[in-house]
């Protein structure tokens, strides 16, 4: 059976066991086919499954849409964040010299990036539509080093499921799957509209996943940690969003 076939049969059984037998048939089905999100828990869970499941059954391999250069937002938004704290400064200071991102968890080959090395692999860039749930957005060109390039110079192992980012904000960090991680689309991102990657914006390194809302797209990582289990992660809720009140998938 073909993926499209195959993706076609499963939305079909989400669908007719939500109509038919009851969402909760509908949440068995899903979780049948490995695709009950973290924060499945709680009065909103059961909804969340069903949009993750159906987004991810219709939209696995779909791209963010890209527009011309003559879009892009001048200037890009830079929505407000809390101070950053001594040691940002310092390494603010030093022009960003000293900034590291760790790679840890299920890889066969830890590592410690600096800026300097992120910048030595194939590079993307891509324009695309930045939009929070607040209601704000902008177009911007980024560009940064695919993902997808560097957990595969890590040596991501097989059963790994997820992409635990953190940023330097240490109460801030969230995740993705695998099929987000792979997507040529998301990005490390450290330049932005053909120069460096803002202060503001996220600089020196950010996570874009251009098919996810704003508030995944973490400013100021320096940690991704590759895991096939996210209950070991804060409240297990897959993210600081969902225990903040949002969903911890986003799909736009």
């Amino acid at each position: 059976m073909s993926d499209l076939s195959r993706r076609k049969l499963i939305t079909t059984g989400i669908a007719a066991a939500a109509g038919v037998s009851g969402l909760a048939a509908a949440k068995g089905l899903a979780d049948h086919f490995g695709l009950i999100p973290p924060d499945h828990v709680g009065p909103y869970g059961l909804g969340e499954t069903l949009n993750y499941a159906s987004q991810r059954i219709l939209t696995s391999h779909s791209m963010a849409r890209e527009f011309p250069s003559s879009e892009i937002s001048n200037p890009p938004f830079a929505n407000p964040v809390d101070p950053l704290g001594d040691n940002f400064k310092r390494l603010l200071a030093g022009s960003f010299v000293d900034w590291r991102l760790a790679i840890d968890g299920m890889v066969a080959r830890p590592a410690s990036l600096s800026i300097a090395e992120l910048k030595s692999f194939p590079s993307s860039s891509q324009i695309t539509h930045l939009a929070c749930e607040e209601g704000w957005s902008y177009i911007a060109q980024w560009t940064g080093a695919p993902l997808a390039h560097v957990l595969d110079s890590a040596g991501i192992l097989p059963q790994a499921k997820y992409v635990v980012y953190r940023s330097i904000q240490s109460d801030w960090w969230d995740s993705i799957d695998m099929a987000d991680a792979l997507h040529p689309q998301t990005l490390i991102a450290y330049g932005m509209n053909g120069g460096e990657l803002p202060v503001g914006n996220g600089g020196p390194l950010r996570l874009r996943v251009p098919r996810q809302l704003g508030y995944k797209n973490v400013k100021y990582i320096t940690r991704l940690t590759v895991t096939d289990d996210l209950k070991q992660f804060g409240k297990g809720l897959g993210s600081a969003s969902p225990e903040g009140g949002y969903a911890w998938y986003a799909g736009i």
